[in-house]
């Protein structure tokens, strides 16, 4: 039955898409986060939605009747040569085979980020698109919150199989990266029953993301409370959420999770944790012997005796643990370079959002939209420092949302003055 719904949202939403592009875009995001056809067992779980959905997003280029705006800007010029660099890397990668096949995975992500910059180009398309990213990653936080709840918190919270985010760890930074999001919903939403669905959702997404057990979630999760409260309009009733939830939540968990939460602060007896260590000694070291980095897929048992073999006996990790050192190892110094530039820019264009929306009503919604995705992005930061998640669509969508939120706010600006 599950099969069935999503062949039969997908394909009656498709024909659609030939005259209205960013309905493409909204579909094909929601099965990137939500990956619907992984909560069925039938023949939808591994059906190519997504690559059926990219062809026809393709072919609605030459068939609507409004066409691409096309565009330019120093953050995207700055995403367009990371990709170049990731090309460059993956042709000199250690392991061709399993580089191209990541890296054909990787740009047709960032091929459909930047159709994104250049279909959805209003406001009314970025709003509709925040709400799908927000829904699709936000399910698995209530779904998370209420097994949490029912359960006792003892059981793992996991994401769909098959995707980015399935393991515990990836679901948790996503599900922190969402909460602003949510957050920002809530404030530029006029239904009372919506915004009561919302905050529902705020009570419930922080209860998955604890109920992960991903002490790197925990982590992210600390890093943005202040953050959130800090740059929200409605700082009381944010005060107070936070105030009845955070010890509710921290009694209610049960002992084995306090107890692994407490290894974060003693990380030299945890094995997994030394796990990490050893992972970054590596990539870091290959970075220095690899100028070009080991490419795509390089964290393998082979290349840890090759470049560093005096920790290989310890055991090869198989994941970066950390979407800088994964980077890193895998594209260099030139590559990790780029990646930061880009978080700078990331940042600087919602700075610049905010001074040109500060005293707009008019424009509330980009400046409330502007200090949330900052929210994202310092979350993202800190969990990703712990995790291997350097490729996820979500925050070049974030990035992607930030870029044209700013063009619209400057060529208002510009048509007042």
């Amino acid at each position: 039955m599950r099969d069935l719904l999503v062949t039969i949202i997908v394909f009656g939403v498709l024909p659609l898409v030939f005259t209205r592009p960013h309905l493409g875009i909204l579909l094909w995001s929601w099965l990137g986060y939500m990956n619907p056809h992984r909560l069925g067992w039938g023949f939808a779980y591994n059906f190519p939605f997504a690559a059926i959905v990219g062809i026809v997003i393709i072919a609605s280029l030459f068939t609507a009747r409004k066409k691409l705006s096309f565009f330019w800007t120093p953050t995207m010029g700055c995403l367009l040569f990371f990709n170049f660099w990731m090309l460059i890397t993956t042709i000199f990668s250690l392991d061709p085979d399993s580089a191209w096949i990541q890296w054909q995975k990787v740009t047709k992500i960032q091929f459909m980020i930047f159709l994104t910059l250049w279909i959805m180009n209003d406001k009314e398309k970025i709003h509709s698109l925040v709400w799908i990213i927000a829904l699709s990653i936000g399910f698995y936080g209530i779904k998370g919150g209420i097994f949490t709840l029912t359960t006792g918190g003892v059981s793992h919270v996991l994401g769909p199989e098959g995707s980015f985010i399935q393991g515990n760890t990836e679901i948790g930074l996503a599900m922190v990266t969402i909460l602003p999001l949510v957050w920002y919903l809530y404030l530029n939403t006029a239904n009372s029953w919506i915004r009561a669905g919302l905050i529902l959702a705020m009570l419930l997404i922080p209860v998955a993301i604890l109920g992960t057990q991903s002490r790197g979630a925990l982590l992210a999760i600390g890093s943005i409370a202040f953050f959130l409260w800090l740059k929200s309009r409605r700082k009381a009733l944010l005060f107070i959420v936070i105030l009845l939830l955070a010890p509710f939540l921290f009694m209610f968990m049960p002992q084995s999770w306090h107890e692994r939460m407490e290894t974060i602060g003693t990380y030299e007896e945890d094995s997994s944790a030394q796990g990490r260590l050893l992972a970054w000694e590596f990539a870091y070291k290959m970075a220095l012997a690899r100028p070009l980095g080991g490419g795509f897929e390089s964290f393998t048992p082979y290349n840890y005796q090759r470049f560093a073999p005096e920790i290989s006996h310890f055991g090869s990790a198989q994941d970066a643990h950390s979407i800088y050192f994964e980077i890193l190892g895998e594209h260099g110094f030139i590559g990790l370079g780029i990646f930061l530039i880009l978080g700078i820019l990331f940042w600087r264009n919602a700075v610049k959002i905010m001074k040109l929306t500060k005293n707009s009503n008019e424009n509330k919604w980009a400046y409330d939209l502007a200090s949330m995705i900052q929210v994202s992005l310092i979350g993202y930061a800190t969990g990703g420092a712990f995790l291997g998640l350097a490729y996820f669509d979500l925050l070049y969508h974030l990035l992607v949302i930030l870029v044209l939120v700013l063009r619209i706010v400057e060529q208002q600006d510009s048509a007042n003055t």
